[in-house]
C-alpha cells in the first residue's frame, strides 16, 4: 500500500489550518502539504506539489471536499485525474475514500445532488427576475444620477480651462471615468 498524503488549505491568510492537519495526521499522513489561497483561486503551488509528489497506491487525504476544490466540475477533474494515475483521494469529515466502490457511490451521489441544488437555484433566480420585470421594477445596478452625468460631462468639456482631469471629475461628481469617457464617445458619434 502506497503512502497517505495530506493536503490542507484555508481561503485568506488569517484562517487557520490547524484543526485540518491535526485531522489528517490522525488519518495518518505521513506529508502534508498546506496552503492559505482560495479554492477559486487554479494557481495552487502547494496543491500542484502534493499532485507531483503523489505515486501510484498513494492516496490524497482531504479533511473535507470544498478543501480540495470549489466545484463540482473542478472536483471530478481532479479525482478523474488522480483515478488515472491510481491515485485514490479520502475525505475524512464525509467518510469517502474513492479507492472504493462505496465511496465511488458516494462520491457521485453528493456531486449529482450538488448539481441539482445549482439547477434548482438558478431556476428560481430566473423565475424571480422574470417576476421582478413583470412587475416594472429595475434589475440591475442603479444607474447613474443625470444631473451629477451632465455636470461631468460640462466639466469635461471645460477641461482645458479648469485644468481638472478625468479623476478629478470623477471625485468631484462621483461619475465612474469609465461612464464620462462612454458618454463622451456617444456624444462625439452624434
Amino acid at each position: 500500500m502506497g503512502e497517505l498524503i495530506g493536503y490542507a488549505r484555508v481561503s485568506t491568510t488569517d484562517q487557520d489550518y490547524s484543526l485540518q492537519v491535526e485531522k489528517l495526521k490522525d488519518y495518518g499522513c505521513t506529508k502534508i502539504f498546506y496552503e492559505k489561497k482560495s479554492g477559486k483561486d487554479t494557481g495552487r503551488p502547494e496543491f500542484q506539489k502534493a499532485l507531483e509528489y503523489l505515486r501510484a497506491g498513494d492516496k490524497l487525504v482531504v479533511y473535507k471536499i470544498d478543501r480540495l476544490a470549489r466545484s463540482t466540475r473542478d472536483l471530478h477533474n481532479i479525482a478523474h485525474d488522480l483515478k488515472e494515475k491510481g491515485i485514490g483521494i479520502v475525505f475524512i469529515k464525509e467518510k469517502i475514500d474513492l479507492s472504493t466502490t462505496s465511496g465511488q457511490l458516494m462520491f457521485t451521489m453528493l456531486g449529482a445532488i450538488a448539481e441539482f441544488e445549482r439547477d434548482l437555484i438558478n431556476e428560481r433566480t430566473k423565475e424571480g427576475r422574470e417576476r421582478a420585470k413583470a412587475q416594472g421594477k429595475h434589475l440591475g445596478r442603479k444607474g447613474q444620477d443625470t444631473k451629477e452625468i451632465r455636470r461631468a460631462l460640462k466639466l469635461f468639456s471645460e477641461r482645458e480651462t479648469n485644468g481638472l482631469s478625468v479623476n478629478d471629475i470623477s471625485k468631484q461628481t462621483g461619475v465612474p471615468r469609465s461612464t464620462i469617457y462612454a458618454k463622451v464617445k456617444e456624444i462625439d458619434k452624434n
